[in-house]
């Protein structure tokens, strides 16, 4: 499947692919100028000192020998000597390092030295006048020269691939994951539940994966709250809209005292529904957090709950206080409508690392396997949820969402000796 080039992998490939090349042409540069060049400089040195000392060995030697010696300078060195004319008018070929070799000629000699061709031969020819002979020197550039363009062009080319390849191998391992967590990210947007993305590989994505996975459970969990919070505002208030308006128009024809404070109960009950709902829904907005006594506001709310509370040392904590308020005293309320006539206890556990607020009641308790289930919204084990039996089975579910959103913990056990037991777990 082809990458946009706008993909993380295609500019990372680029950019890696862009340091390579320059990274290579910088390294090309350093190694002609200080390698190729000064090797090339002697080298053609060398080869100037040779044309020269095998003319003046030439032009010594005895006439019946030179022809041996210029066979053996053919066969051994690749130069060719002669006094005939071969016709080199034309300009010689290029070649690398040209320059050097007519220079190194040129101090040779002392004299002017331009290299000369002959048409469709590969050889470079020199004209030296010496010892009343015009001799001709010629040598095959191919022989000395090298290929520095494409040596360039080849070491270019490796480093980009080599840059491409290290980017597929990677980046791949980034861009995979991070596509994986794009398109569960869509479908979380679509409502659905996506699959755990794996928590694998290095450590930051990992990381980014197990906290994805915690917020599409979360998202999922919330949206699902909605819904049955829906719900239960279309069941809740039906009943009561339904008992309004029949007294309204049974007060139509029979004006009627108790049909008017009967309507005003609904009102109230409606009231008090809706109050719950709105509170259940503000518990997924965290409050700013203060340093305040938490014993002073116990004390607070069990006075508001008519508890008699010894009270208990001082314990600071830097929490949100109303949403620790409401934790407690939904608590208190629960405790005290469910656990019949016997008194609710308070009890503050302060320590270094945490502080644990205990409500116990002697109640009847909750079965061990619907401990949980109690937290849903509204989730309650008397199925009627009449307002005479109970609320609206929104009070737990509120305590469990204020608590996760401030990062406390709120959990339920059945006490040995009958009655419930809630504790509020906040770390200081």
């Amino acid at each position: 499947m082809g990458r946009p080039l706008g993909s993380l992998f295609a500019r990372t490939a680029l950019t890696l692919a862009l340091a390579f090349i320059v990274f290579q042409a910088a390294a090309f540069w350093v190694v002609t100028r200080t390698l190729i060049v000064p090797v090339a400089e002697r080298s053609a040195d060398d080869l100037a000192g040779l044309i020269v000392l095998s003319a003046q060995t030439w032009v010594e030697l005895p006439p019946e020998t030179r022809v041996a010696f210029e066979r053996e300078l053919a066969r051994r060195h690749g130069l060719r000597l002669t006094t005939i004319d071969v016709g080199a008018t034309a300009e010689a070929p290029d070649f690398a390092f040209r320059p050097q070799i007519e220079a190194a000629l040129s101090r040779r000699i002392g004299d002017a030295v331009v290299l000369r061709g002959v048409p469709n031969m590969a050889a470079a020819w020199l004209e030296l006048p010496l010892g009343g002979h015009d001799l001709r020197v010629g040598f095959f550039p191919n022989r000395y020269a090298v290929k520095p363009p494409l040596a360039a062009i080849a070491v270019i080319a490796l480093g980009a691939f080599l840059s491409l390849l290290t980017a597929l191998l990677l980046v791949r391992r980034i861009t995979v994951p991070l596509a994986r967590a794009a398109h569960a990210a869509s479908q979380v947007g679509a409502g659905q539940l996506p699959d755990p993305l794996p928590e694998t590989g290095p450590a930051e994505l990992a990381e980014l994966a197990c906290r994805f996975n915690t917020m599409a459970t979360e998202v999922r969990e919330l949206l699902d709250n909605r819904t049955t919070l829906l719900a239960g505002i279309s069941h809740d208030l039906r009943t009561p809209m339904t008992r309004l308006q029949l007294n309204l128009e049974m007060l139509r024809d029979a004006p009627s005292p108790a049909r008017i404070d009967r309507a005003t109960a609904d009102l109230a009950d409606m009231n008090k529904l809706i109050t719950g709902y709105l509170e259940l829904a503000r518990t997924t907005q965290t409050e700013s957090r203060q340093r305040f006594d938490l014993a002073v506001l116990l004390e607070e709310v069990a006075a508001d709950a008519g508890l008699s509370w010894p009270g208990a040392v001082p314990c600071e904590i830097d929490a949100s206080r109303l949403a620790v308020r409401q934790i407690v005293a939904n608590l208190i309320q629960n405790a005290q409508r469910y656990g019949g006539d016997m008194p609710v206890d308070l009890e503050l556990e302060c320590s270094d690392r945490q502080a644990r607020v205990v409500v116990r009641d002697a109640g009847l308790g909750i079965p061990d396997d619907q401990l949980e289930k109690v937290f849903r919204p509204f989730y309650r084990l008397e199925a009627s949820r009449s307002q005479a039996t109970g609320g609206t089975g929104l009070g737990l579910a509120i305590v469990r969402q204020l608590a996760e959103s401030n990062g406390w913990k709120v959990t339920l056990r059945n006490r040995p000796a009958g009655g419930l037991e809630a504790v509020l777990e906040i770390p200081r």
